[in-house]
């Protein structure tokens, strides 16, 4: 008589490095989204909110583009992208038409414009459908960069579906494989400590240089609408720039964040710390963080000049919510909202182009 054994799947080891990355990444979107309100009237708000929309959101999409599959899409990964982007971004949309509706507003359906952060939802599925497309081609980061500066000479590329935000920031995701693909990891991990320290050096000697030249020159940013450029949301024509040479100013924007990604990397700590099984909530806290900071964003109540405490004490109190988002307590309410496995929407077998695939008795399923 056959008995049939079943082994259990593997589970992938965390690497302390990425999963430090991701929070502290999350977290400075956090401190980025909570001090916005400051920045009207706050030279030294802005000057941090400049520093920080420098290369958090790139650090952001290259790790996302970093853990990205680009071998040929199977039914595994195409029912991961259902899961743990589309539905949640159904929902969360869904949540915030109520909120804007109980608010006053017109309950208003609308799935083709994200609101608030979540475009990152929109862009992330496409970012992953497409990725393996992309990668069958020559120089796949150079094309990505072209793709992103070209988009920004349109005006019919617009947030319809975050199309603006996915084109524009598609590079980073494109180098976050590619850092992949060059096996870097590895060899940084293997390296002595003494060896590590005399690159985080010029690190931290590359962050010190942006922190200064932030609010030296934080009247001419205002004046150039740096910030806008940051978030790729928009066309050039539409910030006020139709020059032909408009384009350079997101080449150079791309190339820094580039740049800055990397020497972040290289600062996270290689081993693992009290935040960082926090890492595996990211998600978590970039779904819900929102609903915590939407009364100071709509209420105004850090409009206008504030005390010069008030900065500080936004950024420790982001810092709080990112930390109380990521507690498994929290991690387990939401976990049917931002993790949701929705079984009843699946198929039981898989289907292949002439019909369901049947599997043999023996074989085991995953």
């Amino acid at each position: 008589m056959h008995t049939r054994i079943d082994h259990p799947r593997p589970t992938r080891k965390r690497v302390p490095l990425w999963d430090n990355a991701r929070w502290i990444a999350i977290t400075l979107v956090v401190i980025g989204h909570g001090i916005l309100p400051l920045i009207g009237e706050d030279d030294a708000a802005y000057s941090v909110y400049l520093f920080i929309y420098s290369f958090h959101v790139a650090v952001f999409v290259t790790v996302a583009g970093y853990f990205a599959k680009s071998g040929p899409p199977n039914a595994r990964a195409l029912r991961q992208i259902l899961t743990d982007i589309v539905l949640p971004f159904f929902i969360f949309e869904t949540i915030w038409t109520i909120i804007r509706w109980l608010l006053g507003g017109d309950f208003q359906l609308d799935y083709t414009t994200a609101s608030w952060t979540l475009w990152f939802l929109i862009a992330l599925a496409i970012w992953r459908i497409v990725l393996p497309y992309l990668v069958l081609l020559r120089f796949p980061l150079l094309i990505a960069i072209v793709i992103s500066i070209g988009a920004g000479y349109t005006e019919t590329v617009d947030s319809t579906f975050a199309l603006t935000r996915t084109f524009g920031m598609l590079p980073f995701f494109v180098f976050g494989w590619k850092l992949r693909q060059w096996q870097l990891t590895g060899r940084w991990l293997e390296l002595r400590t003494a060896v590590t320290w005399r690159w985080r050096a010029g690190a931290i000697a590359l962050f010190a240089v942006v922190l200064v030249f932030m609010p030296m020159t934080i009247e001419t940013l205002r004046d150039l609408k740096l910030r806008r450029f940051m978030l790729y949301d928009e066309s050039y024509e539409a910030i006020g720039y139709d020059e032909p040479w408009s384009g350079a100013i997101r080449l150079v924007l791309l190339a820094l964040a580039m740049v800055l990604a990397v020497a972040f990397l290289l600062l996270m700590p290689r081993g693992a710390h009290w935040f960082t099984s926090f890492g595996g909530a990211t998600m978590y806290i970039y779904l819900l963080h929102t609903f915590i900071l939407f009364p100071f964003r709509e209420s105004g109540l850090l409009s206008g000049e504030q005390p010069f405490w008030v900065l500080p004490a936004m950024i420790l109190f982001c810092i709080g919510i990112s930390i109380a988002l990521s507690l498994r307590p929290v991690r387990r309410a939401f976990r049917p909202l931002v993790e949701p496995r929705a079984r009843w929407l699946f198929r039981p077998e898989p289907s292949t182009a002439t019909g369901t695939l049947v599997l043999p008795p023996d074989s085991e399923r995953r």
